[in-house]
């Protein structure tokens, strides 16, 4: 799983976004706020972190356990499958 092509997170005014650039913002218009875990889920997603990988991550950083961080994981991966920034 990565991320596609032409979506990028920036901070702006200390909030973390995605937004598409290229050719993929004339089909994305918007953009994705992430909260401090979900930044930190992209951001392995960036550095091709697979999801075991990112949930054990998530599990230590944040002192729960994997069952619980991978269920979160799944749910915010699968909507951005949904809406396509993401890519099997």
């Amino acid at each position: 799983m990565k991320i596609k092509e032409n979506y990028v997170m920036r901070e702006v005014a200390g909030q973390a976004i995605v937004i598409a650039v290229g050719e993929e913002s004339k089909k994305f218009k918007g953009m994705i706020n992430l909260n401090r875990t979900g930044k930190d889920v992209w951001t392995g997603l960036e550095k091709g972190l697979n999801l075991a990988e990112i949930v054990k991550k998530m599990a230590d950083d944040y002192e729960v356990d994997e069952n619980t961080a991978m269920q979160d994981i799944e749910s915010m991966v699968n909507r951005l499958l949904k809406i396509g920034v993401l890519e099997n």
